[in-house]
């Protein structure tokens, strides 16, 4: 008895930090997969047909590998193995788990949701406001150069895929991402950890895991941006949590990255004085 008790500990040591370790690798996996899928059909088009795929190109067709399809598979097979894989780890260090059970709410919302739809899209650009006026005060005062989301750069560049984008902010980004990041990581950091811990960790993994996406700027710039992110994530992750329906807080996603495309499309196509100063606000974008 005095043995199981002081296992006890060092067993549920374990579970916290299998359950952090696991929620980050299923974020990575998910973008990872689609990231693989981006890069082998594009290996497939220039090696195997000979067609050279343009930037424009390759972007589109990783919002559709990524978060169409990578985001989406890895948040299904998780939900299917994840009785399987629980009762083989049961065996193997003999512990009694909760439930095995997990789902993600996925349903029309009600008009109460889509009341908080509306709350949350509004709280989510205020705080893109308050992101802003932090980011510009760093900038005049340290000389921080915050970096720029690659997506944005394209669209700069190329301000008629920013049309694409809109509609793809609702169809793919928000969905895509909300299941994976907000149904699977939040709802596996919920079950050891519970709900507050669980919107706030997986806001910060959620962030983090946009570096990559980031270019420009120093590392200092990136951390900034990224930091930018966690404000608007706990926005979707409490939405989720409070009305476990993950069509609210893809909805408030979809539209949050809509508006910001779509005023980054005005400013490069109808002011290019604007255009710098758009770019550098979608920092906070997804």
């Amino acid at each position: 008895m005095a043995t199981a008790t002081r296992d006890r500990p060092v067993l549920q040591a374990f579970q916290y930090g299998f359950t952090l370790f696991s929620a980050l690798l299923l974020g990575v996996i998910g973008l990872g997969f689609g990231s693989i899928l981006l890069l082998t059909i594009a290996a497939v088009l220039s090696f195997g047909a000979g067609i050279q795929i343009t930037t424009v190109q390759t972007l589109v067709l990783g919002l559709i590998t990524v978060q169409g399809i990578g985001c989406p598979v890895i948040a299904y097979t998780y939900i299917k193995l994840r009785p399987v894989v629980r009762s083989k780890v049961r065996e193997l260090f003999s512990y009694s788990a909760d439930s095995d059970e997990f789902s993600i709410g996925i349903a029309v919302p009600s008009l109460r949701e889509a009341g908080i739809v509306v709350l949350g899209y509004a709280s989510a650009m205020g705080g893109l406001v308050v992101v802003a006026v932090i980011i510009t005060m760093l900038v005049s005062m340290f000389g921080v150069e915050p970096a720029a989301n690659q997506a944005a750069e394209i669209g700069m560049e190329n301000p008629d895929v920013l049309l694409l984008l809109i509609p793809a902010s609702f169809l793919l980004i928000g969905p895509g991402e909300e299941l994976l990041f907000r149904g699977v990581v939040q709802g596996r950091i919920r079950d050891h950890f519970g709900p507050i811990a669980g919107v706030a960790i997986a806001s910060v993994i959620f962030a983090g895991i946009h570096y990559p996406a980031l270019s420009g700027g120093s590392v200092t710039g990136k951390l900034v941006s990224v930091s930018a992110l966690f404000i608007p994530a706990l926005i979707l992750g409490a939405t989720y949590e409070y009305t476990d329906n993950i069509v609210v807080p893809s909805l408030i996603h979809g539209a949050y990255n809509a508006t910001l495309f779509t005023g980054l499309y005005v400013s490069v196509k109808y002011s290019s004085e604007l255009s710098s100063a758009a770019g550098a606000l979608y920092t906070g974008g997804f």
